[in-house]
């Protein structure tokens, strides 16, 4: 087996994988991960972070976007609080991974969503969970972008299923990742300007054009008709201008637009998320001295939707995958050091693992010690 040089590391982000402990008996029921308790048990704790409840952003969201500098620096320690500070401005980085130019402007990602009516507020629902095919996306597009235009509104559709808005009538107004707010009452999480906290009618015009144009359209009838959500809103999120970014990563493996577009703008190499630890491991030959990040987010869709039996069945494809492979490669030295990064919905705990630290037979934390109360 080849050597890696005691330099390189491997640092595996993983969204949405600390349930609650509350959450915890059910997510986990049945399911044995001895590679993932063992690495744990035997790591050094990095970085705890206990983020708040009403936080904008996601712990992921925050923490990739600190490693390459468009966030300040964490501060040391075992643990740390979040700050107004910590709501990630990624959408000139997603619109840089989606094949867009950002410039100096400032831009907002917008993305078409469902919210749903409840009993006495309104509900945004996962986007993921819309099935909305690229064409459909497209078509509703279409409609809505001269009704933004004429608002003086500048925007850019590199993709059908994000948007992004730029307009200094927006000023500093804050969104609230998709993920962060779906399955609840979206009064809270609704943009506000930053510093006041008050709502921008900027914003609810362009919001309620819109709606209005889409409300009966054909292709809200045909999803209706399939059973579908009907697409009926718009959300607005990650607003901020590109800032010059480094990277602590030679490579970014990653699926997220908003992590490849961090890496981009670092010019890091980038590539797509691999299915296992061992196809990683095989692009890695050829590749030359220096850390690597993967993103692996099995988790997220199921976690935001309750799924607790598809997050489990997640859980065990990523221990045989990624966490077995991994820790054997740490014992044959293969892998010098891995990283863990794992996030639930508020924090994040970030662990680091070498060869030598797997003999600490006396380490022993459980791995139900990082969930969060």
């Amino acid at each position: 087996m080849r050597t890696i040089m005691p330099a390189d590391r491997l640092h595996l982000l993983v969204p949405f994988a600390l349930p609650s402990a509350a959450s915890a008996s059910t997510a986990l029921a049945g399911l044995e991960y001895p590679a993932l308790a063992k690495l744990v048990a035997r790591a050094t704790l990095g970085e705890q972070v206990i983020g708040e409840d009403f936080q904008r952003t996601l712990p992921h969201e925050r923490w990739v976007a600190r490693q390459f500098g468009a966030l300040g620096p964490s501060a040391t320690g075992a643990q740390r609080a979040p700050s107004a500070d910590d709501e990630a401005p990624l959408a000139p980085y997603m619109l840089l991974a989606d094949g867009g130019t950002p410039g100096d402007a400032s831009w907002a990602c917008v993305q078409p969503v469902h919210v749903r009516i409840a009993h006495d507020h309104l509900v945004l629902i996962d986007p993921a969970s819309l099935e909305l095919a690229d064409a459909d996306a497209a078509t509703l597009y279409t409609v809505a972008r001269p009704l933004i235009e004429e608002l003086g509104v500048r925007v850019e559709a590199p993709t059908p299923q994000r948007w992004y808005l730029s307009s200094e009538a927006f000023g500093a107004l804050a969104g609230a990742s998709p993920l962060r707010a779906s399955g609840r009452n979206i009064e809270i999480w609704l943009p506000h300007e930053a510093h006041s906290g008050q709502r921008s009618r900027a914003w609810m015009k362009v919001q309620n054009e819109v709606q209005m144009a889409w409300f009966e359209h054909p292709v809200n009838e045909a999803r209706e008709a399939r059973g579908l959500p009907a697409v009926n809103s718009i959300w607005f999120h990650a607003q901020g201008a590109l800032r010059a970014v480094t990277s602590p990563f030679a490579r970014v493996r990653s699926d997220a637009a908003a992590t490849r577009g961090l890496a981009l703008a670092a010019k890091a190499q980038v590539d797509a998320t691999p299915a296992t630890f061992g196809a990683l491991m095989n692009t890695l030959d050829a590749a030359g001295p220096g850390a690597t990040l993967v993103e692996l987010d099995p988790f997220s869709q199921a976690f935001i939707q309750q799924d607790w039996g598809r997050w489990n069945a997640a859980f065990a494809q990523l221990e045989r995958d990624w966490f077995a492979p991994a820790l054997a490669a740490l014992q044959t030295g293969a892998l010098a050091a891995l990283d863990l990064t794992l996030c639930g919905d508020t924090g994040s705990v970030t662990l680091s693992v070498t060869r030598g630290d797997l003999h600490k037979f006396w380490r022993r934390r459980p791995f139900a010690s990082l969930f969060v109360e």
